[in-house]
This record gives C-alpha cells, structure tokens and sequence, in this order.
C-alpha cells in the first residue's frame, strides 16, 4: 500500500554549466501481511536516479550546508532499467505521473510475489506440470537460471543477514575530499 511521499535533498550537480540542486522524491510503502515492514526497511517507489557524490564544495549559504559550510557534490546517474536497492524504480516521466496519481490517495501494488505463489510455482516445477495449467505465472528466463524458486521466511533469513553485517570489517565514515 502506498503512504506519503517525503522529497529529499541529495546535493549538487552540473547541468548546462550550471550547479543545481538536486532533491529526489520517494515515495514510502506500507506493507501488507509479508511485506508489512517495508516501511521499516525504507523500502519505496522513487525515479531511477542518484547523485554519486565525487566531493564537497563550500557554499556556507546553502540550507543544506554542513556545520563547516560544505555540502555534497556529485554526478547525476539514471539507471532506469537497472538495479535499485529493493526500492521499486521508475523512468523519469513515469514518477511524475505515478507520485501525482498517488499522492494523498493510498493505493495497492502488486510488485512481489507472496510465499503462497512462490511455493505454487515450486511445486509445479517439482512435479512437471505446465506453469499455465497448473495456474501460476513466473518469468521462463528467471525459472531457466534458478530451476525452481523458494520463499525464505524471515525466520530463516534473518539470522544470516545478521551474521553477514557482523562479519563485515569495521570502517571509519567516509569523508568526501574538498573539492577542486
């Protein structure tokens, strides 16, 4: 179910010679049954758009600036068609017109599968049968490199993504070098 969106500053960037600000609209989700901590996960709809920050830059007036007066600058990259990080993206244009659809108007999106259909589609491909007859879809390509799928409860999941962040080696925050 969608919520609210919040709109975001990211930093700055060049667009025709000039620096402009760039802010990203996100649009927050509120889950349902297995998915009912999207919200906590900050999992959402935005554009496929990110600045990869390069370097800070000194403008003490900026409302975004840092106790020292420096804010964040970097390189506007679209990666519509490519990967997010759980987020659901969109094009440019089309996050113009879905944030106006949906914005003040809750609505309901399908994205993923829920376990019952993933199971469904797992045990169609175990015993042979067509996907069609068997009345479950999954993209052929997707079932030809995984063979079959498998739903990992939370329960499951959970205590390996714990132990993966814990193996991680400590790091010092990354600072930005000043730019030129």
């Amino acid at each position: 179910m969608t919520a609210e969106t919040r709109t975001s500053f990211k930093g700055y960037y060049s667009h025709s010679g000039k620096t402009q600000p760039f802010y990203r609209t996100f649009l927050l989700f509120d889950g349902e049954g297995e998915t009912s901590n999207a919200r906590e996960r900050a999992i959402g709809g935005h554009p496929a758009v990110f600045l990869r920050w390069q370097c800070r830059f000194k403008n003490p007036r900026s409302t975004h600036a840092d106790n020292d007066g420096y804010v964040p600058y970097g390189k506007l990259v679209n990666y519509t068609g490519g990967r997010s990080n759980g987020c659901t993206t969109w094009s440019q244009s089309a996050s113009k017109e879905i944030l106006a659809l949906v914005e003040g108007n809750p609505t309901t999106l399908y994205i993923y599968p829920e376990s019952k259909d993933i199971n469904a589609v797992a045990k169609a491909v175990k015993k042979g049968k067509s996907l069609s007859r068997a009345g479950v879809y999954w993209n052929a390509a997707c079932l030809q490199a995984i063979g079959a799928p498998k739903f990992w409860p939370k329960s499951s999941l959970q205590p390996i993504i714990n132990s993966w962040r814990a193996s991680l080696p400590k790091q010092r925050p990354l600072e930005l070098p000043i730019c030129n």
